[in-house]
C-alpha cells in the first residue's frame, strides 16, 4: 500500500516571538552571581601579582571591569529568548541565502565536537598526547586532496576569505621564487567571481582585472586573451560563478594563463554542485579553497566559526602555510621546518571543531554520498529556477534559458518597474512568513537581485513553499504594496529606514555608545558603574527593553 503524495503546502501562518528583550546590561542587579569562581591558590595569587605587577601601567586596569551581574537562571532565559527571535537553517527554508550553501549540519556531528576528548584540548600541549586530533587533520586533508585532485592541502585558515589570501600570498611567493615578483603585478578575475579574489589580490597590491559576461552570458574568453600578459601574476576565479552559470571552457582560461606563465587560483566556495563530477587539477589549476562551513556540513555559527582549505599542485606544495601535520609510520607530528612557506595566516593549526565535523560529513557519505550532495543541489536548484521563473516579474538574467548548477542570481527589474518595490523590501516582507532572503554582492550588476541556493537539503514541498511565498509577495507589490513597503508586520523588529543605516552619528555598536549617545552618559571608562547605566537607561527610556529600539530610530 503507498501513501497519498501529499499536496503543495500553503502560505504557511507565521508569528515570530517577541519578547521585547532587554540588552544584558540591562538585566545587571549588584550581587547577583552565576557562579561562584574558587579563589587560586597563593602560588597562583603570587605569580599572577608578579605578572600583574611588571606590565606598563597603560595595560593595567584602574578597576574591575564593569561586566553586569546576573544569576544564572536569569542568563540562561535571556539567552533562550533571544535564540527564539532568530530565524535559522533549522527553523526555516533557508534557500535565499546565495553563494553562502547554507545546508544541514547533522547533530550527531555536534555530539562528536563536545566529547572531552576534543573540547579539554590546548594548541600548546605536547604533540604526543594530541595524536588523535592530529591524525584527523592529516586524513582530512587527504581526503580534501582527493576531492580537489591536488597534491597537499593545509587546514589552518578560518575561512574562506583568509584562505583566498592565502591564495594570493603562495602565488607571490612562488613568482618570487623565480625572480618574477615585481614583473608580475596584475591579476585576473571575473565579475560574478567571489569578490575576496578582487579583494585579496588588491591588499596584496595587485592591479585587478575584471572579466565581464560575452554575449551569451558565460566569462569573455577573448576578453581574458586580451588582458593576458608577462605582467600577469594569476587567474583567480570561482566556478560555477555567484550566478550558478558553469564555465564550460575553463580548462581553456587555465591554459592560457599557463601559456603566459601565470597561475590559476580556483575558488570553490561554489564547490556543492561538483562534489564527485569535476575536480580542480582535472582542469589544470595550481591553487584552489574549499569552504568547509559552507560545502562540508559544517555550520556558519552567524557568521563564524569558519574554516578553510588550500588544496595546491606539487609546485606550490613547499609554499603553504604553516605548520602543516606530517606523518612519520605511527606518529603525526607539525613539520615549521619549510623554508619557502608563507608562514602562518592564522593562529596554530586551523578551526578544529570544524575540521573534526568535516573528517565525520564526508567519512559518513563517502565518494558516491558525496557525488550525490552534488547531483540532489543541482536538481533542487533547477526545480526551483522553474519554479520562480513561473513568477511574473521575475527573471535569470545572462545565459537565458540554459541551466544552472548549485545557485541562480534572478532579477525582480520587471517588478520593480512595474510596481516601485525593490527586491530589498521584498526579502524584507519574505521573513514576515518565516523565510529568509539574500540580494546579492555589490556592486548590484544584476539590477534588483536576489540570489537562491536550495542545497540538496530541502524537499520539494520545502521549496514550493519558498516559491510560493515570493509569488504572494509578489502579488502583493502589484496589488498591496504598502503592505509590502511597511514589512515587516510579523517580526522581532520594526521597519527600519535608510537614515539610520546612512548615517554614522546615529550609530551605537557598544554599550558605552549607545549610553553617550542616547542617554547622556559621559565617555564610560573601565570603571563604569553598571547599575547606576542601566537606572539611566530605565529612566530614559521606561521598564520595557523596547525602549533601546525606539531611542535609536
Amino acid at each position: 500500500m503507498s501513501l497519498p503524495i501529499a499536496p503543495k503546502p500553503a502560505l504557511r501562518r507565521f508569528h515570530q516571538a517577541r519578547w521585547d528583550e532587554p540588552i544584558v546590561f540591562e538585566l545587571h542587579t549588584p550581587g547577583e552571581r552565576g557562579v561562584l569562581v574558587s579563589r587560586p591558590e597563593a602560588g597562583v595569587r603570587e605569580t599572577v601579582g608578579d605578572v600583574v605587577a611588571d606590565l606598563p601601567a597603560s595595560l593595567r586596569r584602574s578597576a574591575p571591569p564593569a561586566l553586569p551581574e546576573i544569576g544564572q537562571m536569569r542568563v540562561l532565559k535571556h539567552y533562550l529568548r533571544l535564540s527564539q527571535e532568530n530565524l535559522g537553517a533549522d527553523l526555516n527554508v533557508d534557500v535565499g541565502q546565495g553563494t553562502c550553501t547554507m545546508k544541514y549540519a547533522p547533530k550527531v556531528n555536534e555530539a562528536i565536537i563536545r566529547t572531552p576528548d576534543l573540547t579539554e584540548l590546548h594548541p600548546l600541549q605536547d604533540q604526543a598526547s594530541a595524536q588523535g586530533v592530529l591524525e584527523i587533520v592529516w586524513r582530512t586533508e587527504r581526503m580534501l586532496a582527493e576531492i580537489s585532485g591536488m597534491s597537499r592541502v593545509s587546514l589552518q585558515t578560518s575561512g574562506g576569505s583568509e584562505a583566498i589570501w592565502a591564495n594570493i600570498s603562495m602565488i607571490r611567493a612562488y613568482h618570487a621564487s623565480r625572480g618574477e615578483a615585481e614583473q608580475r603585478d596584475e591579476v585576473i578575475t571575473t565579475i560574478f567571481s567571489h569578490p575576496s579574489n578582487a579583494a585579496a589580490a588588491k591588499a596584496a597590491g595587485y592591479t585587478v582585472i575584471t572579466i565581464h559576461p560575452d554575449a551569451d552570458g558565460y566569462p569573455d574568453l577573448d576578453a581574458l586573451r586580451a588582458a593576458l600578459s608577462s605582467r600577469t601574476a594569476a587567474i583567480m576565479v570561482t566556478n560555477p560563478e555567484d550566478t550558478g552559470i558553469y564555465n564550460p571552457r575553463i580548462r581553456e582560461w587555465v591554459e592560457l594563463a599557463h601559456e603566459v606563465g601565470a597561475l590559476a587560483s580556483y575558488d570553490q566556495a561554489n564547490a556543492n554542485g561538483i562534489l564527485g563530477i569535476t575536480r580542480a587539477r582535472d582542469a589544470g589549476f595550481d591553487v584552489c579553497h574549499f569552504n568547509l562551513h559552507k560545502t562540508f556540513g559544517t555550520p556558519h555559527g552567524c557568521g563564524g566559526p569558519g574554516s578553510g582549505a588550500n588544496a595546491v599542485s606539487e609546485a606550490l606544495a613547499p609554499f603553504l602555510p604553516g605548520p602543516v601535520v606530517e606523518r612519520d609510520g605511527d606518529r603525526y607530528y607539525l613539520d615549521a621546518n619549510r623554508p619557502q612557506s608563507i608562514g602562518s595566516v592564522a593562529p596554530f593549526y586551523g578551526v578544529i571543531p570544524n575540521i573534526v565535523r568535516t573528517y565525520a560529513w564526508i567519512s559518513a557519505l563517502g565518494a558516491d554520498g558525496l557525488r550525490a550532495v552534488a547531483e540532489t543541489a543541482v536538481l533542487n536548484n533547477n526545480y526551483l529556477m522553474k519554479r520562480i521563473l513561473e513568477i511574473p516579474g521575475a527573471s535569470a538574467p545572462y545565459a537565458t534559458g540554459r541551466r544552472r548548477i548549485e545557485q541562480v542570481r534572478y532579477s525582480w527589474q520587471e517588478l520593480f518597474e512595474e510596481t516601485g518595490i525593490s527586491s530589498e523590501e521584498i526579502g524584507v516582507r519574505a521573513a514576515d512568513f518565516g523565510m529568509h532572503y539574500w540580494t546579492s554582492h555589490h556592486p548590484y550588476i544584476v539590477p534588483q537581485p536576489f540570489t537562491l541556493e536550495p542545497t540538496e537539503s530541502y524537499s520539494m514541498a520545502e521549496l514550493d513553499e519558498y516559491a510560493n511565498v515570493l509569488a504572494e509577495v509578489a502579488r502583493e507589490a502589484r496589488e498591496t504594496p504598502e503592505v509590502v513597503r511597511t514589512a515587516p508586520h510579523n517580526q522581532t523588529v520594526h521597519h527600519t529606514h535608510h537614515d539610520d543605516l546612512d548615517d554614522p552619528e546615529r550609530w551605537a555598536v557598544t554599550w558605552r555608545a549607545y549610553q553617550r549617545k542616547y542617554f547622556g552618559a559621559g565617555a564610560a571608562g573601565a570603571g563604569t558603574d553598571v547599575a547606576a547605566d542601566s537606572a539611566a537607561a530605565s529612566g530614559a527610556s521606561g521598564a520595557s527593553g523596547a525602549s533601546a529600539e525606539e531611542a535609536a530610530a
